[in-house]
């Protein structure tokens, strides 16, 4: 078996027109569900009375069901609700803004969990501490508390980032012109669609690749502002000295 070379450099050259529309959906995504997970993170551990339960719910519904079935749900039930509100302008609306619906509420129940977790690794201390020095709660949490959470919370806010750009891949699911929609039309005029998937894995392991090249040296930077933990001898392992106890030398 023998790939198409030509048809490769072909498709690459076209489907690099779907990488702004990939990071479009990825960068919209990130920015409307970073806000509102803080919100719901802080809802849930504040254990704030019924808005509790229903974020709860919510998160485990979106964690709970695959992302493709929540696509043909939004993408099919949407449009016709939309078209008893406004009638058939409802059909007209540019399917990338679906795209937009699906993978920020699935963005939304991810980040909430990443910022309950690691708003709960930073002290309870921290608190008092800024209160201590005339700060206010709201003062103490946005310059305090929650800078020392997303540090802690980069890795995990990584990972959602990558989860988001491969999963972009299924928008053309939606009639969205990405990166595999315009492989796969071009892939159907010849039947080379392995070529053509080659060229998406080859697009998408680059933007990946990039993405955690950009986290690394967010990481780095921030790196240098967390608290070093003091070596000990004997258990260099341990965040903390264990005093060894000392032994009275016996008198001849």
């Amino acid at each position: 078996m023998s790939l198409n070379t030509d048809f490769m450099v072909k498709v690459a050259q076209t489907a690099i027109q779907g990488v702004p529309v990939t990071l479009q959906i990825v960068l919209v995504a990130l920015v409307i569900s970073f806000p509102i997970g803080i919100l719901f993170a802080l809802i849930r551990i504040y254990r704030v009375k019924v808005l509790q339960r229903v974020v709860q719910f919510y998160v485990s519904l979106v964690r709970g069901t695959p992302i493709i079935a929540q696509i043909l749900i939004v993408y099919s039930a949407l449009p016709s609700l939309l078209n008893m509100i406004i009638g058939r302008a409802a059909f007209a609306i540019n399917p990338i803004y679906y795209a937009y619906i699906v993978f920020t509420l699935n963005a939304i129940a991810t980040l909430t969990e990443v910022f309950r977790s690691a708003l709960q690794t930073v002290d309870k201390g921290q608190m008092e501490a800024g209160l201590m020095v005339g700060m206010q709660p709201r003062q103490t949490f946005w310059r305090i508390i929650l800078p020392q959470a997303l540090i802690s919370a980069l890795p995990n806010i990584a990972n959602t980032t990558l989860y988001l750009i491969k999963n972009s891949s299924l928008a053309f699911i939606m009639s969205v012109k990405d990166i595999t929609a315009i492989a796969k039309t071009e892939a159907a005029f010849n039947y080379n669609f392995l070529e053509a998937y080659l060229v998406v894995w080859v697009y998408y392991l680059i933007i990946c690749y990039a993405a955690e090249v950009v986290f690394y040296l967010l990481e780095r930077y921030f790196s240098k502002y967390r608290r070093p933990i003091k070596k000990t001898s004997g258990f260099n392992w341990l965040p903390f000295r264990i005093k060894q106890p000392k032994l009275e030398r016996k008198q001849s």
